[in-house]
């Protein structure tokens, strides 16, 4: 599995899968399992997705040994701050069944999430998480969280795929030795993703699937991506995706279909952050 190396030398396999929206435990547990079976080694969870001890038993039941993982989750809104974030890391790892994280991050950036980063510090340096960082960030507040705190976020993962490609906040997240993560690589089907003539195009002359050629267009970009499916043959076609490559001719066609606009939320709305911020989930 190809990597990235994340600013404080650890290293982050490329393609992983994503659970979010998988609420059921039984078929959740049952994907990740498939998905480990089929090469993954990066799994992304989270408090907020309900399904963390089904990510957990999957995990066990795989039989993989821990060191050859890289399991993420991330720090809900309603336990930002420093004392609820530590208690809230205790409660994802009883559920997950493990000793530490390989990446914990803040979910949203609404609420105290200055004290949470405090204590993510903490237990990054207690070595209880091997990585930390956030999602969801926008540069002005990844900018304002870098300045003012010891440790800059190793990861930040955003909404990214052909129609929104984040081209500006990815060259600021390299800049700044953030790592660019994308959650909806496919924009969940939006747009009609699937059918669209430029995707359906390059994949016919690969020999390959959209999913394939959208995920190849993100490693390309050394954008680590989390594709999700409940399928065992789609999980299986979403990892094999390292015997073919973009031209830069198929790149410049993809580019054109960036409306540098969220499908989904837009961070700069005030009611989004309202919205976010007083959603209670029942942890």
């Amino acid at each position: 599995m190809q990597t990235v190396t994340l600013n404080n030398g650890v290293k982050m396999p490329i393609i992983g899968f994503g659970v979010y929206q998988i609420p059921d435990a039984e078929e959740c547990e049952d994907a990740v399992y498939e998905a480990l079976m089929a090469g993954y080694r990066l799994i992304d969870t989270a408090a907020g997705y309900l399904n963390e001890e089904a990510v957990g038993r999957a995990i066990k039941r795989s039989g993989i040994p821990r060191k050859e993982l890289f399991i993420t989750t991330k720090l809900w809104i309603q336990d930002a701050g420093y004392e609820s974030a530590k208690m809230a890391f205790s409660k994802s790892l009883k559920k997950l069944q493990l000793d530490y994280l390989d990446l914990y991050l803040i979910h949203q950036p609404f609420g105290d999430y200055y004290g949470a980063w405090r204590a993510m510090e903490d237990l990054y340096h207690e070595g209880k998480s091997k990585a930390i960082g956030v999602s969801n960030f926008l540069p002005d507040r990844l900018m304002d969280l870098i300045v003012h705190n010891e440790i800059v976020p190793a990861v930040n993962q955003v909404e990214t795929h052909p129609f929104y490609q984040q081209i500006k906040s990815a060259a600021f997240m390299k800049e700044h030795g953030v790592q660019h993560q994308s959650w909806a690589p496919f924009a969940e089907g939006r747009n009609n993703m699937f059918d669209n003539e430029v995707l359906t195009s390059i994949a016919e002359k690969h020999s390959k699937s959209v999913a394939q050629v959208v995920l190849r267009w993100l490693v390309q970009r050394e954008v680590v991506a989390i594709p999700k499916s409940v399928r065992k043959e789609r999980i299986v076609e979403n990892i094999d995706i390292f015997d073919f490559e973009l031209s830069s001719d198929d790149i410049e066609q993809i580019s054109t279909l960036d409306t540098r606009e969220s499908l989904f939320l837009s961070y700069h709305d005030p009611e989004v952050a309202k919205m976010l911020g007083t959603l209670k989930v029942n942890l």
